[in-house]
């Protein structure tokens, strides 16, 4: 299972397995049981620890997710993608324009209803990774392999400013005391690692006293899962053969993967729609909002964002990447799912808003990721990219058709038969 959850195809089958399983049980006539599931309460109240599970999966097991999000983000800084700021720039922009024109399209939809909703501007800003990098592996065989880097490098920088955004806009009062102690925990558990300490019956207790101060400070407690991850050193010393973030990751990632964001996406994707009008649904402003920014806002905001800044600027997109290749993952940016039902229960936590909110990000991801593997596979389709495609043209004599009989010659024989006087 270890092996196997590795995989970003498997993992990403799990995930998408556990959300459709919590849709089904949420629209069945056992319904009452998910929800009664869902909120039964357990944990120390002393500690203000008695949160349900569905709280738990959220603020608990997904610091899991973050704390992997933080190594990733430390390994890219130091070692990675983003260390060449003139390599890592471009995919940079397009994540934060990425963020940006989606949390517009969201903005503009709620004003001119007049919904008051305007607080889930963030939801379709997130890009889950995780199904993003699964489909492009799938559908995008035959791609350039940089168009991976270049979909990573999007991905972790959005997940960043995703981080960012819940710590900054999703925090309604912050406890000093207990946020300075997390980040004293966090110290510690950085120079433990620094030294190369690693043994687990010390750095658990670290990780998890640091996650019980920070949710006691206020801020949302996978901010501590991104800030233990960046504490983790990512370049290797003279007798070290492995990067430690890359070895925490092997350890950590199946836990991620098999258990941890399958147990979330099953309380975070069981929305009961049954019994709801299907048109109600449809013009709900904040499901408008929601689908228009996932579906329509990222690929505007990263695709177009891409085109214009490698026309007006120096910026390009190289290592065999063209503009056509990235539509397919500017689609794929727009599946949201984690990260979004996250945000979506912190925007609209005990509001009438939390089950379209979390519906829509379901809704929109699903419609993203169908045209992106559209795209991809359409596009992996074409044998000849880039700059030999703008000249293929003017020379088709030297490109063979299924017969292997050369195009232009095949031309001229037969325009010369039809016309023996050589007119055309």
């Amino acid at each position: 299972m270890q092996v196997s959850i590795r995989d970003e195809t498997f993992a990403g089958l799990v995930l998408l397995g556990a959300a459709v399983l919590a849709l089904l049980w949420a629209n069945s006539p056992w319904r009452d049981a998910y929800h009664h599931l869902a909120e039964f309460e357990f944990g120390p109240a002393a500690l203000h620890l008695d949160l349900s599970l569905h709280t738990w999966a959220a603020d608990g097991l997904l610091a899991i997710f973050f704390f992997v999000v933080g190594l990733e983000l430390k390994t890219e800084f130091v070692t990675g993608s983003l260390r060449r700021i003139d390599e890592a720039l471009l995919p940079m922009l397009a994540a934060v324009l990425g963020m940006v024109v989606p949390a517009v399209f969201y903005a503009v939809i709620q004003a001119a209803t007049d919904s008051g909703a305007m607080h889930g501007w963030a939801i379709p800003t997130a890009t889950d990774i995780a199904f993003a990098v699964a489909l492009l592996g799938i559908f995008g065989k035959g791609l350039p392999p940089a168009l991976r880097v270049f979909l990573l490098t999007l991905a972790v920088v959005d997940d960043l400013l995703a981080i960012t955004v819940i710590a900054v806009f999703y925090t309604d009062e912050i406890h000093f005391l207990p946020l300075i102690g997390a980040l004293a925990v966090i110290a510690v558990f950085g120079l433990l690692v620094q030294r190369r300490i690693t043994r687990w019956w010390l750095l658990v207790p670290l990780a998890v006293l640091a996650w019980a101060l920070m949710h006691e400070a206020g801020v949302h407690a996978t901010v501590a899962g991104v800030l233990l991850g960046m504490t983790v050193p990512a370049k290797t010393r003279r007798s070290e053969h492995h990067q430690m973030t890359h070895a925490f990751v092997e350890r950590i990632q199946p836990i991620s993967a098999g258990f941890a964001l399958p147990v979330f996406a099953f309380f975070a994707a069981g929305v009961t729609v049954i019994g709801t009008e299907i048109g109600e649904l449809a013009t709900d402003p904040v499901v408008l909002g929601v689908v228009a920014g996932l579906v329509l806002g990222k690929v505007v905001g990263i695709w177009g964002g891409v085109a214009v800044l490698t026309r007006v600027t120096r910026l390009r997109l190289g290592h065999g990447v063209d503009l056509p290749d990235l539509l397919g993952v500017a689609m794929l940016a727009g599946i949201g799912f984690t990260v979004s039902l996250l945000i979506a229960e912190l925007s609209f936590a005990g509001t009438p808003e939390s089950d379209p909110a979390r519906f829509s990000v379901l809704v929109a991801s699903f419609i993203s990721a169908l045209l992106a593997a559209l795209t991809l596979r359409a596009r992996a389709k074409v044998r000849i990219r880039g700059r030999g495609a703008r000249t293929a043209w003017r020379r088709p004599e030297k490109h063979p058709d299924r017969r292997g009989t050369v195009r232009g010659v095949v031309r001229k024989r037969q325009s010369s038969s039809q016309d023996p006087g050589g007119r055309s």
